[in-house]
């Protein structure tokens, strides 16, 4: 085999090892989470979920933890938005609007007072 075919088949093999660790987690967030943008807060259905991504709050797509606290939600232009503000962030750049470095948005909020509310019915 040549150098460059080895090359070929070292870059194919980490593109498939890639693709393999995004289908895992990806499957464990869309279980885990609303179909809410973290951001946005736009909702998604089966017929545009393709739309809805996962992002890595390090940073790091190697940092999968079970319980998901890695993961949150973001639609296409809040994901490229945010990757967009942290590379502006190590660049020192830090005049971002907010100051912020993560999603902002709590789908969650007030949650567990309407699970009393509802309880108490």
């Amino acid at each position: 085999m040549t150098a460059s075919g080895k090359l070929d088949s070292i870059v194919a093999e980490a593109r498939r090892a890639r693709d393999d660790r995004e289908k895992g987690y990806r499957e464990k967030s869309l279980k885990m989470y609303p179909w809410i943008c973290g951001r946005c807060a736009r909702e998604f259905t089966r017929q545009n979920l393709s739309q809805l991504t996962v992002h890595h709050r390090d940073h790091n797509h190697d940092n999968n933890p079970s319980d998901g606290s890695n993961w949150e939600l973001l639609c296409l232009y809040c994901h490229d938005n945010e990757h967009s503000r942290y590379t502006e962030v190590e660049c020192g750049n830090t005049s971002t609007e907010t100051g912020q470095s993560s999603a902002t948005f709590n789908p969650f909020s007030g949650l567990g007072d309407m699970l009393k509310d509802k309880n108490k019915s």
